[in-house]
């Protein structure tokens, strides 16, 4: 009842009823008055009471101004309770009765629209810049009599207040134990909601800790809040903070209940999937992590220099048992050298070949292998990403080869490609990369790949694992990672299904310019991506 009634307020103002007040064309000239004590700007609450029972009050600003030598205008512009906006309401042409230092004014208005009919009965006082306005409404809706009762109370400003409304910071004392389960302090973002992460699964064997959080903030000087920092918030729901200016301007923050984030999560435990381009052929057949239609690596591109070229090695990607922290499996990287190849004197295989694994897929062609920038286009990086990825979780470790190989002068044709401009065992130190990227497409077949990867112009976000450092020699020891996304370009919520994400993990950080250590070994596992 108390809502439909506050609906009935609602159209009442927006429908701009409270229009003309009482009027004489004998009153007295108040313009000095006017002038000097009663027009200006007025900051207070209001207060509606539905069928005698009050509801909370709401700051508001209204404006007095003047009318004529006897009256004046009073106006809420863009008036909101509740959180609904309801418009502006005004008073005009109020005609005023003095009694000492107190000024008086009324008005009555008249509606009947559809099943509502209602007389509206308003009357206010200004004295020694106070004002206060009280609205009575009996409403007939659909033969059912209803009243509402609204009040404002306001004093007038000087001009000099600050307009300043805003929380200026936001946090969590993570000494206090009530804030034990946040995991990542606030963000007060552009569109004034504020963010933050906890412990999911101390909020799943425990729901009320939500309810005890507290945290502490501070806002603009001389402005006021609705509640107070430091004490206790139920944040098991969103929480609305309203931040008044000293000049009475609002803002509202909102503090968002935190939610459980979307997330996808790879151990590579699951049963590998055998892959072939001939199945009765035992050696052209290679193991891929599944899911296989998410995962890809190069290794068709390693069985070509099986097949054609005489390599007689290691795939560039294996399985790796145990994986981390005694897991079933991870994923073994490797660089091979596979300088000098040759297939049929017509085309050589690049100096090296790092051991790469991602999301995509590997689309191979003899025919594309016969230039630097083909061979790189057979590597389709992405998946569709329907979310605004957060973190970049996962685990590594990484040893670097010795024998540095510079293949980057080869360009795919033998008749350019000279195996002498290749030089050994240089003194460069090998690294690895793993990087996440969000990119946008314009159809599903769009994709990044080994030419463009490292193209920031193509990024809207990236979490790079190490770093402008990327991944050094872990002396055989297992290192984690958890790596916020940044945003590169602006990030477009409006645009989830137009996004995919790429997660490309190799050897040798350089081998798409065809450099690096041969035997580099980067071996990854429990990667998980968090969005929103």
């Amino acid at each position: 009842m108390k809502k439909n009634l506050f609906y009935l307020f609602a159209l009442i103002c927006s429908m701009s009823l409270f229009t003309a007040c009482s009027d004489d064309d004998d009153a007295p000239d108040y313009s000095k008055v006017i002038e000097s004590e009663i027009a200006g700007n007025y900051k207070g609450s209001l207060t509606v009471t539905v069928e005698g029972t009050p509801m909370p009050s709401e700051p508001q600003k209204i404006k007095i101004e003047k009318a004529s030598p006897s009256a004046i205008n009073l106006s809420l512009a863009d008036f909101s309770f509740m959180g609904i906006a309801i418009g502006d309401v005004e008073l005009k042409n109020c005609a005023l009765s003095q009694n000492g230092d107190t000024y008086t004014f009324t008005g009555t208005q008249e509606l009947k629209v559809d099943a509502l009919s209602c007389t509206i009965n308003a009357k206010g006082t200004v004295t020694n810049g106070a004002v206060k306005v009280d609205m009575d409404i009996d409403a007939t809706v659909g033969g059912l009599k209803q009243s509402v009762k609204v009040v404002y109370e306001g004093t007038r400003l000087t001009g000099s207040e600050s307009s300043e409304a805003k929380i200026k910071t936001f946090s969590f004392d993570m000494s206090n134990e009530a804030n034990a389960i946040v995991i990542e302090q606030p963000v007060i973002n552009d569109d004034n909601t504020i963010t933050f992460r906890v412990d999911e699964a101390a909020v799943e064997a425990d729901a009320n800790v939500l309810k005890t959080l507290v945290p502490i903030f501070t806002i603009s000087d001389k402005a006021t809040a609705s509640v107070e920092s430091g004490k206790a918030m139920n944040l098991s729901q969103d929480v609305t903070i309203t931040v008044t200016a000293e000049d009475g301007t609002i803002a509202e923050y909102i503090v968002k209940a935190p939610t459980k984030n979307s997330f996808e999560k790879f151990t590579f435990d699951e049963e590998w999937q055998s892959v072939s381009d001939d199945p009765n052929n035992p050696d052209e057949t290679w193991l891929s992590p599944n899911p296989v239609r998410v995962w890809a690596s190069a290794n068709q591109g390693v069985q070509a220099l099986k097949s054609m070229m005489n390599y007689q090695g290691d795939f560039a990607m294996l399985k790796e048992t145990p994986g981390y922290n005694g897991s079933v499996n991870a994923v073994k990287l490797q660089t091979i050298k596979s300088k000098g190849l040759n297939a049929f004197g017509i085309v050589n295989a690049p100096a090296i070949t790092p051991g790469t694994l991602f999301t995509g897929s590997f689309v191979y062609s003899y025919e594309a292998g016969l230039t630097k920038e083909s061979q790189l286009g057979m590597t389709h990086f992405g998946q569709k990403y329907a979310k605004k990825p957060l973190i970049f979780r996962g685990a590594y470790k990484y040893k670097k080869g010795t024998n540095y190989i510079d293949g980057s002068k080869a360009t795919g044709m033998v008749t350019s490609w000279n195996p002498n401009e290749w030089p050994e065992n240089l003194p460069n130190e090998d690294k690895g990369l793993i990087i996440a990227v969000l990119f946008e497409i314009e159809n599903a077949d769009d994709h990044l790949d080994g030419n463009n990867l490292m193209d920031e112009s193509k990024h809207v976000m990236r979490a790079v694992v190490g770093g402008s450092d990327y991944i050094s020699d872990t002396n055989g020891e297992w290192k984690t990672f958890e790596v916020p996304f940044e945003e590169v370009s602006a990030y477009d919520p409006a645009k989830h299904e137009q996004y995919k994400l790429a997660i490309v993990c190799q050897s040798s950080k350089d081998g798409a310019d065809f450099m690096g250590a041969e035997n580099s070994t980067l071996i990854v596992d429990e990667f998980e991506i968090i969005g929103e």
